[in-house]
């Protein structure tokens, strides 16, 4: 018990930036009318199934290893262009960055753009349960590559790609594609998985 009290009074200003990122994006989310739960007002752990209206409304999903990827990257961005800034504001901006990002993705601008490009035709935004398990599981992938070699950080990053791609027809890399520059050949090959 002593070593968790020491643990938490050390990292006490992490873990309280941490909290109040999260409840910041919950609270945006919430007062610009994201469902707290998704479509059907449920909890839920998982789901697994990418072409369901659930999908992006649990606390994990498919999509949930982009999200892990997106703290890996974040990480190794921040080492490049802010190597001397002490880890635990590394850490923090990376937070701030995914937690920017799921309010942009869950703005009319993406989510319209993710129905016009991608297979997520009826895509409607991530719950606020969702996206805050986003930026969780953005802080696990930084926490991640931080702890790693860069060899076992790269082959993560790989297989969480390619498991994604065969399992799903989607991972990070086809998303970034299919926002910027869409392709007919990489929807229709999606949509193949239905």
């Amino acid at each position: 018990m002593t070593t968790l009290f020491n643990f938490l009074k050390k990292y006490r200003y992490i873990i309280l930036s941490f909290a109040l990122i999260l409840v910041v994006t919950g609270a945006i989310e919430l007062w610009t009318g994201r469902s707290p739960w998704g479509p059907d007002g449920k909890f839920g752990w998982w789901e697994t199934d990418v072409w369901s209206s659930e999908n992006s409304q649990r606390v994990a999903d498919a999509y949930t290893f982009s999200h892990i990827i997106h703290g890996m990257v974040f990480y190794a961005f921040l080492w490049l262009v802010a190597r001397r800034l002490p880890m635990r504001y590394r850490f923090i901006i990376a937070l701030l960055m995914e937690a920017g990002w799921e309010l942009l993705e869950n703005s009319p601008l993406i989510i319209n753009r993710y129905r016009e490009v991608t297979i997520s035709l009826g895509y409607v935004g991530d719950s606020v349960l969702n996206s805050v398990s986003d930026v969780v599981f953005a802080g696990l992938g930084f926490f991640m590559a931080w702890c790693s070699r860069v060899w076992v950080t790269v082959a993560l990053i790989i297989v969480f790609e390619l498991g994604c791609l065969f399992w799903v027809r989607d991972n990070l890399t086809l998303n970034v594609i299919m926002l910027v520059t869409p392709s007919e050949t990489i929807k229709e090959w999606q949509s193949m998985g239905r």
